[in-house]
């Protein structure tokens, strides 16, 4: 079993060659996947919340290096479906899956492996082409032994599908630890060619759906029990504000929550508007961040009912 830490560098190829390809990373809801897309781009590209099943639209994140792009795609995880959104989510998956040149498997070091992870090392099996790579994640959770064991057992269950990992490498987001290294990992297994998207760009996903995921990810902040995924946002528009000075811009952004029930409305809302106004504070700071502009930011709440189940509204959601 090879298992990579700091120590071990990769050889170096004496012949530079340029590599661009893709990969993503799979695993269970709450994985440590966004988490881990962001401390390698370096900067915040995917939604990440203290709840499963928030990453709802493949987000890619681009690392930029002399010799190579490396384009991360992060699918919502794979589950069990139980609605029409579930199913199209595993769909994504799968689609994704076919047509990636490297997929990162993540498995959280603090949780033993479960029904839920054999489900999806089971779908890996069945993909021969794209070499596969353990991440365990939240390394820095647990304690020495704990991680042992983990590597341990994701050998074994290598062996036991017929899959042969191309590394097992132990990583920290959080902490920062070893996600250099699994870049440098993930590099070596992509296929030569030109950069495939210019640098500077750190993902292609558009700009509104960015917004969307950066107001959703506040108005979940929080209610976790009480919605637990059933909050879509829709930016209807962004615009920029007319008769400014240059110098002081500012642009408008209208955005709509939707919600299954109008029992839900009030914990959006939160009493006498308290909780959407921080919803509206939080985002907008983030916002802001992301697009480099003061920005007036309008939210308002909607029922669209069980949206989860109807083809037509998640259609309309952009799912």
């Amino acid at each position: 079993m090879s298992v990579r830490s700091q120590s071990s560098e990769p050889s170096e190829t004496s012949e530079a060659v340029h590599r661009s390809g893709f990969a993503c990373f799979v695993g269970r809801p709450n994985a440590g996947k966004s988490t881990l897309t962001n401390a390698l781009v370096g900067q915040k590209v995917a939604i990440t919340a203290d709840q499963p099943q928030t990453t709802r639209h493949t987000v890619r994140g681009i690392v930029h290096r002399e010799d190579a792009q490396l384009i991360l795609v992060d699918t919502p995880g794979l589950h069990k479906p139980r609605t029409l959104l579930g199913e199209r989510l595993n769909d994504v998956v799968r689609t994704t899956w076919a047509e990636v040149d490297v997929i990162g498997f993540c498995l959280p070091a603090n949780e033993k492996i479960g029904p839920g992870d054999r489900f999806i090392a089971k779908e890996l099996a069945g993909i021969k082409k794209s070499p596969k790579v353990a991440i365990v994640t939240k390394t820095d959770l647990v304690d020495s032994k704990t991680l042992a064991e983990q590597l341990i057992a994701i050998d074994q269950l290598g062996k036991e599908l017929g899959i042969e990992w191309a590394e097992i490498v132990p990583v920290s987001a959080v902490g920062d630890k070893q996600v250099k290294l699994l870049a440098d990992l993930l590099i070596p297994l992509l296929p030569e060619g030109p950069p495939l998207y210019p640098e500077g760009d750190l993902t292609d996903e558009p700009e509104q759906v960015m917004v969307a995921e950066l107001i959703r990810e506040a108005a979940l902040e929080g209610v976790r029990d009480e919605l637990p995924h059933s909050i879509a946002v829709v930016v209807e528009e962004m615009l920029p504000r007319q008769d400014r000075p240059a110098d002081k811009p500012l642009l408008d952004i209208h955005a709509n929550l939707f919600i299954e029930r109008p029992s839900q409305k009030g914990i959006v809302i939160g009493p006498k508007g308290k909780r959407l106004k921080e919803v509206g504070i939080k985002s907008r700071k983030q916002i802001e961040a992301l697009l480099g502009t003061p920005v007036f930011l309008d939210l308002h709440v909607k029922v669209a009912k069980d949206w989860q189940r109807d083809p037509k509204q998640l259609r309309r959601l952009g799912f």
